[in-house]
């Protein structure tokens, strides 16, 4: 096992990777947004306790070594820490380093300055930041520890749940974005679903004229997008896996594509009821039916045990073409 130093050494590398990927990744928040440098800027004036931003270089530069170091004595602690615990650094572990850093800055930047440094910022720019140089920490160190990486092929032949799951609500996610765009672009719109989606949830937009069109908008939707089908894929494939045993469960199907429905359109009708007019109920409708039937054909197609366990029990169940 390596020395104390080493890990030290190690993980002050990790650390300065780490920052240099959360620096690369707010100067192309700014720069697309038209302000380059804008954050280091911010955030010098909140450390420096000035009530407005600078500009300068001086103040920029100050904040940068500031940030580097911040991250390199991180990166010390997080590797002596996983040394210490006899842990091989993982993604899910930056992950979860990513989302610890997300609230040691909210909660820090309230506490010590009275800043929201989140707010001011934006918590989808944040967040989205703070997990990417959790993961590049963590896979530093992964790489530094010399530990064979585990494939995610691999990964995935060993856990059908998960694989089908995955596969299925990937899918579906793919399927229901591409139907809005189809929809946007015949509207002269492009893109306005994910960004008047995404201006309601992160910014809580009461209208169509507060929507942002932004990218970081359009990106932060479409990755919650993605996550949230995955978990419908997840729940799906367990019920087919279930359904093989138990063949009645299968109408569970139909129970989740009415529950899914009526939660999405209802949370819509609560959190921000112009987004049914802005949208069009319909075209969510359409777009919910659309991702049944994806989830559906696929785990479908992958469950014969559960086709024939349905003959069995009598079901009349032709297969999707």
């Amino acid at each position: 096992m390596k020395s104390p130093r080493s890990w030290a050494l190690r993980g002050g590398f990790a650390g300065i990777l780490a920052a240099t990927a959360l620096a690369l990744w707010f100067l192309v928040v700014d720069s697309v947004e038209g302000r380059p440098f804008h954050t280091p800027a911010f955030l010098a004036s909140v450390v420096l306790g000035h009530a407005t931003n600078l500009d300068s270089g001086p103040a920029v530069a100050l904040y940068t070594v500031v940030h580097y170091v911040a991250f390199a004595g991180l990166g010390v602690g997080v590797a002596l820490a996983v040394r210490g615990a006899h842990r091989i650094p993982t993604v899910l572990l930056g992950a979860l380093l990513g989302f610890l850093l997300f609230d040691l800055l909210f909660y820090g930047g309230v506490v010590l300055t009275g800043v929201d440094v989140v707010r001011a910022l934006g918590w989808p720019e944040v967040l989205v930041g703070n997990t990417l140089a959790g993961l590049v920490l963590m896979v530093t160190l992964r790489w530094e520890s010399g530990a064979e990486p585990i494939g995610l092929h691999e990964l995935l032949a060993h856990h059908r749940i998960v694989r089908e799951g995955l596969v299925a609500g990937v899918a579906a996610a793919i399927a229901v974005a591409l139907w809005f765009l189809i929809v946007d672009t015949i509207r002269g719109r492009v893109l306005f679903t994910p960004a008047a989606l995404g201006s309601a949830l992160f910014y809580g937009a009461r209208g169509v004229g507060e929507v942002r069109m932004t990218l970081i908008t359009v990106l932060g939707y479409t990755a919650l997008h993605f996550v949230a089908f995955a978990i419908a894929g997840l729940l799906a494939a367990t019920l087919a896996t279930e359904a093989e045993r138990e063949p009645p469960l299968v109408l569970a199907f139909a129970l989740l594509f009415v529950t899914f429905e009526a939660l999405f359109i209802g949370l819509l009708a609560i959190a921000a009821n112009w987004l049914l007019d802005a949208l069009s109920w319909s075209m969510i409708a359409v777009a919910n039916l659309l991702a049944t039937l994806v989830i559906g054909g696929y785990l479908w197609r992958e469950h014969p045990d559960l086709r024939r366990a349905l003959r069995e029990e009598g079901f009349e169940i032709e297969r999707p073409v």
